[in-house]
């Protein structure tokens, strides 16, 4: 199986399925990453450039990804970019990743930038339609990012809806927060959502809901059978 993981900034893909990475990686699936702003320029605790770079290699070669596709598309102006540019850098990676399945950002995030990525996944994802070399998709899914998918504010917005739960086990929760650990300025002390914490109780009760201890949740919003 071969996964594109499409996310707007550097620590978006821990965040969202880090312990799932983990698992499809040491099973032998190809996972690769898409990052849309990888300076992330705003954000708060920014480490310097090649520091930032060095964190996301590191953390990204811990969980066993396969191949990262950068772009570096405005930090939270992304909404300012023609939309068709941010359509075309995700047609690329889907062009040469040939992904059975495609995660990104639920489009109701609260982040600017996740809810731009959503939008321009969703166009991405029909690349097959418009050129008839590329491979369709198997499915299509959204993950959750703490602090950007809960403040689903919006109420004329569906909110995050996990239908597909990934097993993770304690080692797969572990893993996750050493990997986001490894990006400088991120973490957060509890109850932060980017807290060891939070992210230990978000997978414990994701887990509860399909009765095992540990789960990463996604919303499966296309499947091709």
């Amino acid at each position: 199986m071969k996964y594109l993981i499409v996310v707007a900034h550097p620590d978006d893909e821990v965040l969202g399925a880090g312990a799932s990475i983990r698992k499809w990686s040491q099973n032998g699936d190809i996972v690769d990453i898409a990052i849309m702003c990888t300076e992330a320029k705003a954000r708060a605790f920014r480490p310097k450039d090649n520091e930032l770079e060095a964190d996301t290699n590191t953390s990204i070669e811990f969980l066993g990804v396969h191949k990262k596709y950068e772009a570096t598309f405005p930090n939270i102006e992304m909404n300012t970019v023609p939309h068709i540019k941010l359509v075309q850098f995700i047609e690329s990676a889907i062009y040469e990743s040939e992904p059975d399945v495609i995660i990104t950002h639920h489009s109701a995030d609260t982040n600017n930038d996740h809810m731009m990525t959503s939008m321009a996944c969703q166009e991405a994802i029909r690349l097959f339609q418009r050129q008839s070399t590329i491979k369709p998709i198997s499915e299509f899914w959204f993950m959750e990012v703490g602090s950007a998918t809960d403040w689903c504010l919006n109420s004329a917005m569906n909110a995050f809806r996990p239908n597909v739960y990934v097993e993770v086990g304690k080692g797969g929760v572990d893993a996750k927060i050493k990997a986001l650990g490894m990006y400088r300025g991120v973490m957060r002390p509890y109850p932060h959502p980017r807290s060891n914490e939070a992210m230990e109780g978000l997978a414990a009760w994701r887990g509860s809901q399909i009765g095992c201890m540990y789960a990463e949740a996604f919303e499966c919003a296309m499947r091709r059978i």
